[in-house]
């Protein structure tokens, strides 16, 4: 009797697994959004294939990247005698970590780093399709949109540049953040900003939302993790030769060749390497920035001033565990991609000059 009532209450679970998994599908085809977004998957997976087994790869900085790595695994550490066809190694060590795994993988041919790299950007957009969803920002037709630059494209498969895994890693940040794991969120960005140092542009807006999300212990735990990302996998750099993996791996001044400039072609290239150029960039940068964060990203608050004296005083009138939460969590979702969206139209403005 007893293996009779067992074996039935078997049986009933596995009906309601059964119509559980059968009642899935319809839901997800049910929201127009998911079952688009789906389709976006499947449709660039075979675009993504045909890609790589059709256009020819272009080559840049593949080989660079593979004499770098080759002096790391022989045992350099110090940054400036990490070289390439290209020059001297310029990101900090996140990047040599993900090719020497990348060059053990393919053994440094590029066909089948197309096909890593091609899986990595299926994982990308998925993860950019997830964050939309999550935000539910756009109408379901436009989701296409993201499926549509030709440029993502050509950068993940046809030139296997270290801005894939940067980027990668810094939307799965962001969807990190959605889902309310701040301190996970900011390891995989610290983790990006290993591989390149760019990522560092979205540090402004995130430090915004960090400031309103948790309290001021939260902030600077969140921090301090991010911070020990960086020492951690820079640890044997800093051990050897501080003073160069600094200076080469975070080198704030350093000149971008104009012959691979994309955005800033239009410009002499004397005016381009120029140093008032660069700081003319940076000024117009940091205006545009506090513009946003004063009128867009702090403006249920007053402005930035008035946001950051009430952060102030707060801190020094309540508890740190009293801090008050003001940014709810539902609106972290619209405010992470806000601030995020429009920072990225800003650094695309006036920051890509390579």
């Amino acid at each position: 009797m007893a293996v009779k009532s067992s074996a039935s209450a078997h049986a009933k679970r596995s009906r309601r697994k059964d119509d559980g998994a059968s009642s899935l599908i319809p839901k997800l085809l049910k929201n127009p959004k998911t079952a688009m977004a789906l389709a976006l998957l499947f449709i660039d997976s075979l675009l993504i294939s045909f890609i790589i087994a059709y256009v020819p790869y272009t080559k840049i900085d593949w080989d660079a990247y593979m004499s770098q790595v080759s002096g790391f695994l022989g045992g350099e550490r110090d940054y400036k005698n990490l070289k390439g066809d290209t020059g001297p190694l310029v990101y900090p060590a996140g990047f040599l970590y993900v090719y020497s795994a990348i060059r053990y993988i393919t053994g440094g041919q590029v066909f089948p780093a197309q096909i890593l790299f091609g899986i990595l950007y299926i994982i990308n957009l998925g993860i950019v399709l997830l964050i939309y969803l999550k935000t539910n920002v756009l109408p379901w037709w436009a989701l296409s949109l993201i499926c549509l630059s030709k440029r993502v494209h050509s950068i993940f498969v046809l030139r296997l540049f270290n801005d894939c895994f940067a980027m990668t890693l810094l939307h799965a940040a962001v969807a990190s953040i959605l889902h309310q794991r701040w301190h996970l969120g900011l390891i995989i960005f610290s983790a990006a900003v290993s591989i390149k140092m760019n990522v560092l542009l979205y540090a402004p807006p995130l430090f915004i939302l960090m400031l309103k999300a948790m309290n001021i212990s939260g902030v600077i735990s969140a921090l301090a993790g991010a911070a020990l990302v960086q020492i951690v996998l820079g640890l044997p750099f800093l051990v050897s030769y501080p003073t160069a993996y600094i200076s080469c791996a975070f080198n704030l001044g350093r000149v971008f060749i104009h012959f691979w400039s994309v955005n800033f072609k239009f410009i002499p290239e004397p005016i381009f390497v120029s140093k008032e150029f660069a700081v003319s960039l940076l000024i117009a940068h940091l205006l545009l920035l506090s513009v946003f964060a004063h009128y867009k990203w702090c403006k249920h608050e007053g402005g930035l001033f008035n946001f950051f004296c009430s952060r102030i005083r707060t801190c020094l009138s309540t508890s740190m565990s009293s801090w008050p939460k003001i940014l709810k969590k539902e609106r972290i979702s619209i405010a992470c991609l806000t601030c995020c969206g429009e920072h990225l139209s800003l650094h695309c403005f006036v920051c890509f000059c390579s």
